[in-house]
């Protein structure tokens, strides 16, 4: 399963898993530097997925979003 096929939980649980390994005291640079390199990657798709939820819902609250509209516009107050 790549990456984008993931949830935002399965990535994030990934995360945290390389995170301990990497609190391990029993691996080496090359795959510290590895394992930094993986969680960054991690981090940056669980980032993308959170900010695409994010715009969901604030099209979900604001319907004039979705419909081109400006947001906020002609709403009473």
């Amino acid at each position: 399963m790549t990456e984008d096929a993931r949830s935002f939980e399965e990535v994030v649980a990934e995360l945290e898993d390389v995170v301990r390994r990497m609190s391990g005291a029993d691996i080496g640079i090359e795959e510290a530097a590895d394992l930094y390199e993986k969680a960054r990657a991690l981090h940056d798709a669980a980032a993308a997925r959170l900010e695409a939820v994010e715009a969901r819902i604030a099209e979900l609250a604001d319907p004039e979003l979705s419909e081109g509209g400006e947001p906020g516009v002609g709403k009473p107050d």
